[in-house]
């Protein structure tokens, strides 16, 4: 395959997987849904939460499964099965009128697996066509689609809603997806078996004699047993449930500074989540993951806090939704390129399932717990609490995990001597 037609044809690989997460990204438009579910439903402040937490969870175990499909049986299948299955979710939920049980099965359980199939069958199907110098761009670009979603999936819902009620918006949601990521899922497609992608920056650097490095491609049970693995791991848990949480409750936060037009602090979330995603995959680049994540868990630190103190100052709210989805939206590009990274491609897209199960564990805990501390108190600020000191943990993680890559305090599997202690060879740590 030459050079221009690999392009090309990554190139259509990449964009058919962003106008997937495009519409896969309506899991982040609960928030105005929830807003619009009836007070005669008699929904608690927590059961309006979990069908949002349980898709994340459930979102996060079906990326084990289908990534071991996507590199088994390729992408295309996995995405159509991941529309098919997001579209019945929609539609059980929206047929099950005011039941609770309807929503957590139809919107948790069936759209889960949905958006768990289509999101793992797009990225690692476009990074597989480019070189490791753009693999934080590519990734950026893919799940920039799920985080721009809401802009307007958020005002579309409003509009539904008010027009036609939750069950008839979650119908129409189901049967628009089904179009679209089935449509788009017949684009994806892997490389080629023995395909290089060819690399401008590499051809340009001197040539060595020196025999070149073996790639470093370890399987799922030899990457979790690496202390790099669980370093990202724990990462991963503290960064997804901050945003995660703050996404579930945008909606409601903006409603004493924004009224009825509160909707559009989920519209500007996605902006930042979106552009953080491209921007932080690009700095990653050139950076390295581990220092851009340090900086992105430091500023949420203080971001997160923003909604408690100036919660209706309508400018400072809607600069601090921005700005975290920003930060958040960075965990999306960098956590999918450490892992292509640390463990390879062979198996890319099983390793990234198992290394996403932390995006899932974060999404159930912190977002219930704001639902809980909200029924109680009234308020949501002991999770708002909880996510900052988190993101601090996070900061600090992440400049350890970098003494780590760097060959400071960690070793291979199974390696005791203490003369060579690098996990990776360098031309594979991140920003090396």
């Amino acid at each position: 395959m030459t050079h221009s037609v690999s392009q090309k044809t990554g190139w259509l690989v990449t964009l058919s997987g962003t106008g997937i997460n495009l519409a896969l990204g309506v899991l982040y438009t609960w928030s105005v849904i929830k807003a619009a579910i009836p007070v005669e439903w008699g929904w608690t402040a927590a059961q309006k939460s979990d069908p949002y937490a349980i898709a994340c969870f459930v979102f996060a175990i079906a990326m084990i499964p289908a990534g071991r499909l996507q590199d088994r049986i390729g992408p295309r299948w996995v995405a159509t099965i991941g529309g098919v299955a997001v579209a019945l979710g929609c539609i059980i939920a929206g047929l099950a009128g005011s039941s609770y049980i309807g929503f957590v099965i139809g919107f948790g359980l069936f759209g889960g697996i949905g958006i768990g199939f289509g999101y793992a069958a797009a990225t690692p199907a476009a990074v597989k066509w480019f070189p490791a110098s753009q693999t934080g761009m590519i990734a950026g670009l893919v799940v920039a689609g799920f985080g721009l979603a809401s802009v307007y999936i958020a005002p579309t819902a409003q509009a539904l809603l008010g027009a036609y009620g939750v069950s008839k918006t979650m119908v129409i949601f189901g049967i628009a997806f089904l179009v679209i990521v089935v449509t788009l899922a017949q684009f994806l497609r892997n490389p080629p078996a023995g395909y290089e992608p060819f690399d401008a920056k590499a051809d340009q650097r001197p040539k060595t004699t020196a025999a070149a490095k073996p790639p470093v491609n370890m399987e799922w049970h030899q990457m979790i047993r690496t202390s790099n693995f669980w370093m990202l791991w724990t990462m991963y848990v503290f960064g997804a449930a901050a945003g995660l949480m703050v996404i579930g409750s945008a909606a409601n936060m903006s409603k004493a500074a924004l009224g009825p037009s509160a909707f559009v602090a989920v519209a500007v979330l996605a902006v930042g989540n979106a552009g953080g995603r491209v921007l932080a995959g690009v700095v990653s680049d050139i950076i390295g993951r581990q220092l851009t994540l340090f900086f992105a868990f430091l500023m949420q630190s203080v971001l997160v806090l923003i909604p408690i103190f100036y919660g209706d100052d309508s400018i400072a709210l809607l600069f601090a939704v921005l700005m975290i989805g920003a930060c958040y939206g960075a965990n999306l590009a960098l956590f999918p390129s450490a892992t292509k990274d640390h463990f390879g491609l062979k198996s890319f897209g099983l390793n990234y399932g198992v290394m996403f199960t932390a995006w899932g564990v974060g999404g159930l805990i912190l977002p219930r717990i704001a639902g809980m501390a909200k029924d109680i108190t009234g308020k949501e600020d002991l999770a708002f609490y909880i996510a900052s000191g988190l993101m601090v943990c996070g900061a600090l993680l992440a400049l350890v995990n970098l003494a780590m890559t760097r060959g400071k305090f960690s070793k291979k599997p199974g390696q005791r001597s203490k003369k060579s202690r690098t996990v990776l060879p360098s031309h594979h740590v991140a920003g090396a």
